[in-house]
């Protein structure tokens, strides 16, 4: 549907649809210098939009990734394994109920939250219960890799493409193809990278460094970041045009101490399973403990309680 549609309103037609017919992917299309309107219309409901001129290769390409996507089946209908994904505060059961909502789907998504919350957990459990759970998941922690290397993490090289290049190599995108890429902590990649991503998810191809030779792949981006994405791209530091095409589902995952009700069955969880793998008798907490960790700050959030 286009955003623009002569005396009608596309966004307007675009809401009625999902009122009526929630579950129907919706694809928009959007004219040169119209992407903030069309980025409104991926928040009011639309999967995905493609920007003009429009070529038949993108139109079907498009289509054909909705199709895949199987949105039929509503979030509530489907059974899920969660892991380690544990609690029943109304916080963790919003993070559950969109992970169901992203597992339905084949729509890119992106995760919010402070270290040691799970983001890393959250997408792994996303992609094992999708339609790519049978093909790669791949990650990479853009975060830990240095400028001058994370292109050619991402693209691959050919022999000869830089110095030390002794070897062709495929990159995290080749490797993923087919299935899901996590980029964790994305806001850290370079405003150069970040365009060469936004390239990709418009055109699905890229070219290794050194190669003319056009790759095509049909990947999956779950990003995650611990930094408010909102002042990065006030601060100029990650492009509003890369984060709405990611952004189609956003999941935000509390701070342990917004779900200090699930603390008592997270430190069951986790002291029943380390006296599990060595051996050792069950034991339980004494109350007066789980009262103390409640009312602890958990900067370090799970992977601090785990610890």
């Amino acid at each position: 549907m286009d955003v623009w549609l002569g005396k009608e309103d596309g966004i307007t037609i675009l809401e009625e649809c999902k009122k009526i017919y929630p579950t129907l992917p919706i694809l928009m299309i959007s004219g040169h210098g119209t992407i903030e309107i069309a980025v409104a219309a991926t928040k009011k409901g639309a999967v995905d939009f493609l920007e003009k001129p429009l070529s038949i290769e993108k139109v079907l390409q498009a289509i054909d990734d909705l199709v895949k996507s199987d949105q039929k089946n509503s979030a509530s209908d489907i059974k899920l394994e969660y892991d380690e994904i544990l609690g029943n505060s109304p916080a963790i059961q919003k993070v559950k109920f969109a992970i169901a909502q992203a597992a339905s789907t084949n729509a890119r998504v992106f995760i919010y939250g402070e270290n040691g919350t799970g983001k890393e957990l959250v997408a792994k459990t996303i992609f094992k219960n999708s339609k790519r759970k049978d093909s790669p998941f791949v990650e990479m922690n853009c975060a830990a890799i240095p400028e001058e290397l994370i292109e050619s993490e991402l693209f691959g090289f050919t022999k000869g493409a830089f110095t030390g290049a002794t070897d062709s190599r495929i990159g995290k995108f080749e490797a993923a193809n087919g299935g899901t890429l996590f980029l964790d902590e994305i806001c850290d990649m370079s405003l150069s990278t970040q365009a060469k991503v936004l390239r990709i998810l418009q055109e699905q191809r890229f070219e290794k460094l050194g190669s003319t030779e056009t790759i095509t792949v049909d990947v999956r981006i779950i990003a995650a970041t611990n930094i408010p994405v909102e002042e990065a791209i006030r601060d100029g530091k990650f492009r509003e045009d890369l984060y709405y095409r990611l952004n189609v589902i956003p999941i935000t995952i509390p701070p342990l101490r917004e779900r200090t009700s699930d603390i008592p069955l997270l430190v069951d969880y986790y002291i029943s399973k380390t006296l599990e793998e060595n051996n050792l008798l069950s034991k339980k907490i004494e109350s007066e403990a789980v009262s103390i960790l409640q009312n602890h700050f958990w900067p370090g959030n799970i992977r601090e309680l785990k610890m």
